[in-house]
């Protein structure tokens, strides 16, 4: 497959849906708050729920998906905290690095993206990395956000608990392991598949809404060190922790890698600007800081992925 169908086939559709929220951020006034609320509480759970109910990956499977995803966030979360010392960042800025070059968007972007890619079973893994992230960010980034604050606690880690994402991992895999998951025809399953499936085209609105209110000007010319790290040191990051952990499902190590390699994800922003608020470095606000890095790093993943699924495709990792 060459790279102009694999980008029509894959990014392009990404793009586009992405480029009506967009235009919609740019024309209309849109808070995005109440969407992506609805998308965390609602549609990604669903989403979740029947994909994992559903799917047929394996307990090993789940278990070294686990293992990895968590090796590759505290990778990062070491490495990130290593170049930034070595550049002389200091906080809050070098915790706001460390959360960008670290959390891919492996939701809103990745799942999309997952399930164009492979369509025989990359939602299903992207939805479960998705699930396992959402406890490291609350956990590991939320941690590394608060130092950002002056703070080294773990007052927020508790948040990961109200999280509906993070429940239905369990409860799908626990109706799985009971045999108790409703028939795939029957109304109930095609009610959540219809409620999980809106969740895509939700997500992208989403992300094309949070790009069109970055504002990146000043911060353009510092974000170069955070967003090489994010789409170029992770992937190799990722490929590595692929290797080690030995995935026996070939479509899952490549889906895994194809997440990690993802842009910026938005939730950093949330979390710095709780802990560090609107403090300024070098005349640029820490939220704006990594907003231009989801920029960036967002704009620069359509070659990048497009030649990563090429590779991946053709059976680069495994």
């Amino acid at each position: 497959m060459s790279l102009l169908d694999i980008f029509l086939g894959a990014v392009l559709p990404i793009v586009a849906i992405s480029g009506v929220g967009f235009v919609l951020g740019r024309i209309k006034d849109v808070d995005p708050g109440p969407l992506n609320t609805g998308v965390v509480y609602v549609l990604a759970p669903a989403l979740v729920l029947h994909s994992l109910a559903t799917a047929s990956l394996s307990g090993e499977t789940i278990a070294k998906l686990t293992i990895a995803v968590t090796a590759y966030i505290l990778g990062m979360v070491v490495l990130g905290e290593a170049v930034g010392r070595l550049l002389g960042e200091s906080e809050p800025r070098l915790s706001a690095l460390v959360l960008a070059a670290t959390f891919p968007n492996c939701g809103n972007y990745g799942i999309p993206l997952s399930d164009f890619a492979f369509p025989g079973g990359g939602r299903a893994t992207a939805v479960l990395y998705l699930a396992i992230q959402s406890v490291l960010i609350y956990t590991v980034g939320v941690y590394v956000a608060s130092r950002a604050g002056g703070g080294g606690g773990l007052s927020g880690v508790k948040r990961v608990l109200r999280i509906p994402l993070v429940w239905a991992v369990p409860v799908a895999l626990g109706a799985r392991w009971l045999g108790v998951v409703p028939p795939v025809d029957g109304s109930a399953m095609t009610t959540l598949q219809l409620v999980g499936d809106s969740s895509i085209p939700v997500m992208l609105l989403i992300l094309g809404i949070q790009l069109a209110r970055t504002d990146y000007g000043t911060a353009l010319s510092q974000v170069g060190v955070p967003s090489v790290l994010k789409m170029v040191v992770a992937p190799a990051v990722a490929v590595a922790v692929a290797l080690v952990v030995g995935f026996s499902d070939p479509t899952v190590a490549r889906v895994f890698v194809l997440e990690s390699a993802m842009p910026a994800a938005i939730t950093p922003v949330i979390l710095v600007t709780e802990f560090a608020g609107d403090r300024q470095i070098g005349g640029v606000s820490i939220p704006e800081y990594v907003s231009t890095i989801v920029l960036v790093t967002t704009v620069a993943s359509l070659p990048l992925l497009t030649g990563l699924i090429a590779l991946l495709q053709g059976g680069f990792v495994v």
